[in-house]
């Protein structure tokens, strides 16, 4: 169906946590003459009580917000609002996050970084029903997220496998603690601190000592009050992607 031949404009909704950048898409989607957006909200909850109350044709979601993410926005909203489609925004483009947005019900998965023409025609595909991405695509993600997830459960059941002394090691890692201070403070010699920790690394599978320490604070093993390097963040988000491992 041509975009001429929409008597009615197809109303969306534009769900992202950055208003100045909802509300420059907003301005630019308006000049799509069979585009109306009606509503801007900057969290998930918004975004599914718009959905409720407003029925938009199309809601424009952000992957990460504030309190309900748009994952699970995006799922609720496919659950309890017939005849709304979501298409998922979000500056990291990857094929685990597509796979994650199509599993809860999303249209498809575009990055931010999409041209605004680009990302009208989305829009009226979306609104007739057709599939943002090829099947090969969809599933080739699929694919790869149910064996990241398998990792995570394997990992999880490893982690278990640690013994309190293995635990107390990492505690004192992730407290930033030197070999020679943990070595001194439990009363062992450098060899035998260095032998525990290669069992934890074994254990878990990993490659490093940062990996162990991230998983053991992931699944509550380990406390840390000190800041989170700003590159290992990402590790500790729930339903994050494990290192990769050889």
């Amino acid at each position: 169906m041509p975009a001429q031949e929409i008597h009615e404009p197809i109303t969306v909704v534009i769900a992202d946590d950055h208003r100045s950048f909802g509300e420059a898409l907003e301005v630019a989607l308006d000049k799509e003459q069979d585009l109306r957006v009606i509503e801007v909200v900057t969290d998930g909850q918004s975004a599914i009580e718009s959905a409720s109350k407003e029925h938009p044709d199309i809601i424009l979601m952000d992957l990460q917000m504030p309190g309900v993410d748009g994952i699970e926005a995006t799922r609720r909203i496919h659950d309890e609002t017939a005849g709304t489609a979501v298409i998922i925004l979000s500056g990291q483009e990857d094929e685990i996050s597509l796979a994650r947005a199509i599993q809860a019900g999303a249209r498809g998965y575009l990055p931010k970084t999409e041209a605004v023409i680009g990302l009208a025609d989305a829009i009226r595909r979306a609104y007739r029903g057709e599939p943002l991405h090829t099947s090969a695509e969809v599933e080739a993600s699929l694919k790869r997220l149910r064996r990241r997830r398998a990792q995570d459960g394997n990992l999880a059941q490893r982690i278990e496998r640690l013994t309190p002394r293995e635990l107390e090691i990492l505690q004192r890692m992730a407290d930033g603690d030197t070999p020679e201070t943990i070595s001194t403070e439990l009363g062992m010699s450098k060899h035998t601190l260095r032998t525990h920790t290669q069992n934890v690394l074994t254990k878990l599978g990993v490659h490093s000592k940062l990996d162990a320490i991230v998983a053991a604070i992931r699944y509550g093993k380990v406390r840390t009050t000190n800041v989170t390097p700003e590159e290992d963040i990402d590790l500790l988000e729930p339903g994050s992607d494990l290192p990769e491992q050889g």
